[in-house]
C-alpha cells in the first residue's frame, strides 16, 4: 500500500472522517395497501417498521435467491428503498407491477438526490430534507441535487477527505459489507448472506418465504459469507480461488480480497461451507495459510 493511500486510510479509520460519493438508488413507496403488498415482497416485516425507524430486507425470487438487498426507512405513511445503482431498476419494476393492483404507489427518486457514504462519523447532517441509512458499511446519506455541492463541501470543510474507489474497497471488505455482482447475485440463497437481521421468520408468507424458511427450521444453507484472515501478509490470493480445508477438500471459494492496515493482515470475502465455518477454523487458499474470521473484520 502506497503511502498517501496509507495516511487516507488512518484519516478514515481513527478519525472517522472520510466520504465516498457514489450513485444509488432511492425509491419511494406509499398507499393504504402499501404495507400489504411490501410484505408480499420482501423477507422483512414492515408492519412492525416504526415512523422513523428502518430495517435491512432483501427482494427474493420465487426460489429464494437474491433479487437485490435493500435498507427500508419508514416516514409515516411512506416508505423509503435504497439499493445499489445496480439494482435500482430491479427493485422499481418489482414494486412498480403492483401498483395496478391496488391503492399503493411508486416513485423512483434516485435523480433527485445525489449520495454520500460517510465512515464512522458522527456529522451532524443539517440539511431537513436530506435521508439518512444506517449499517455496518457506514451512514448513507441522500442528499437533495440542488444542495449536493454545499453538502460535499460542508464535509470538506470539516476535515472529512474524499475516498477513493481504492480505498473504498478496503474499507468495504474490513467493514464486512456485500457488493452486487461480487458477493451476491440472482445465484445467492439469502440467507447464505448472513447479515443479522435481514430476514423475519414470524411474519406472512412472501414471494420465496417457503424456500427460506424451510433452510431455517428444518436445516441450514450450504455455504455462508464470511471473513478469512490470512498469516502470511503477502499471501498470493485473488478473487474466485478455490478454498481447501486441512484435508484437501473444497471448503469455498474468496470472492473479495485485500490487504487490511488495521490487522497488518491480507483478508477476504468468501462463501465458506457450512462444516468449515467455526471461528478460527484453519484453511487453505493457494497453500496459504487462513483462518476464518466472522464479520465484520473492523468494527
Amino acid at each position: 500500500m502506497n503511502e498517501i493511500l496509507l495516511q487516507q486510510y488512518k484519516i478514515v479509520r481513527e478519525n472517522g472522517a472520510g466520504f465516498y460519493e457514489q450513485k444509488r438508488g432511492l425509491i419511494k413507496v406509499w398507499g393504504t395497501e402499501a404495507v400489504q403488498f411490501l410484505n408480499g415482497l420482501i423477507t422483512n416485516d414492515v408492519a412492525k417498521l416504526e415512523d422513523g425507524a428502518q430495517m435491512l430486507a432483501a427482494f427474493p425470487n420465487a426460489q429464494g435467491r437474491l433479487l437485490a438487498l435493500v435498507g427500508v426507512w419508514r416516514k409515516g405513511d411512506e416508505f423509503l428503498f435504497e439499493t445499489e445503482e445496480a439494482t435500482r431498476e430491479k427493485v422499481f419494476q418489482n414494486l412498480f407491477r403492483f401498483t395496478f393492483a391496488g391503492d399503493f404507489f411508486v416513485e423512483d427518486l434516485s435523480e433527485k438526490y445525489g449520495y454520500f457514504l460517510i465512515q464512522n462519523s458522527k456529522f451532524k447532517i443539517q440539511n431537513s430534507d436530506a435521508v439518512e441509512f444506517q449499517s455496518r458499511n457506514g451512514t448513507g446519506v441522500f442528499v437533495p441535487q440542488d444542495a449536493r455541492e454545499n453538502f460535499k463541501n460542508d464535509l470538506k470543510n470539516s476535515g472529512f477527505i474524499e475516498i477513493s474507489d481504492e480505498l473504498y474497497e478496503i474499507l468495504r471488505i474490513e467493514n464486512g459489507w456485500p457488493l452486487y455482482g461480487v458477493e451476491m447475485d440472482e445465484t445467492t440463497i439469502v440467507p447464505e448472506l448472513d447479515l443479522p437481521d435481514l430476514i423475519s421468520y414470524s411474519k406472512g408468507c412472501y414471494i420465496g418465504q417457503e424456500i427460506i424458511a424451510r433452510i431455517h427450521f428444518r436445516g441450514h444453507v450450504a455455504k455462508k459469507l464470511t471473513g478469512l484472515v490470512f498469516e502470511e501478509p503477502d499471501a498470493q490470493i485473488n478473487p474466485n480461488d478455490e478454498i481447501k480445508s486441512a484435508e484437501g477438500k473444497n471448503a469455498g471459494r474468496v470472492t473479495s480480497v485485500t490487504f487490511s492496515p488495521k490487522l497488518e493482515k491480507k483478508i477476504a470475502l468468501a462463501y465458506v461451507r457450512y462444516d468449515f465455518l467455526a471461528e478460527g477454523t484453519g484453511l487453505k487458499v493457494n497453500d496459504f495459510a487462513a483462518r476464518v474470521k466472522s464479520l465484520p473484520f473492523v468494527a
